[in-house]
């Protein structure tokens, strides 16, 4: 890919991170993608393919967020997940950031993290950039 790979999902927080990677497309049309999980106390990624359904779910998966309500991303698909719940003792955003290889590896990392409305503008637009990629690369 000539382009710089696009961070399609950022969480950082508390020594740990949990990001989806764009790097590139394949000839179906499928986005090509990692996520990376780090940690102080463990770390690895898992490659994955992202459709431009999986797009349109995760901005709805966004909105949910932003309202406050839990969710999960690409549950139950033969592809690893992406879970985020809230902590309720907390009320200040913290929440348990998890992606699930089920499928393929049978792990599950969960990593702590403060959403914010920063972190909520800079998520929308990070879905932006990756569908203008998407559309650039359909020729």
């Amino acid at each position: 890919m000539a382009e710089e790979p696009i961070d399609l999902i950022r969480f950082e927080g508390d020594g740990g991170s949990v990001v989806l990677r764009i790097s590139g497309k394949d000839k179906n049309v499928l986005l090509t993608g990692e996520f990376v999980v780090g940690t102080p106390f463990v770390s690895g990624g898992v490659m994955t393919r992202i459709s431009g359904d999986d797009l349109g779910e995760w901005q709805q998966a966004l909105d949910l967020l932003d309202t406050g309500h839990e969710i999960s991303w690409r549950d139950g698909a033969n592809t690893p997940g992406l879970y985020v719940e809230f902590d309720e003792d907390d009320g200040k955003g913290r929440c348990h950031v998890t992606v699930k290889d089920a499928r393929a590896s049978g792990t599950a990392v969960t990593v702590p993290v403060v959403l914010d409305d920063a972190w909520f503008d800079d998520a929308y637009r990070r879905l932006d950039l990756v569908r203008e990629f998407l559309e650039r690369r359909e020729d």
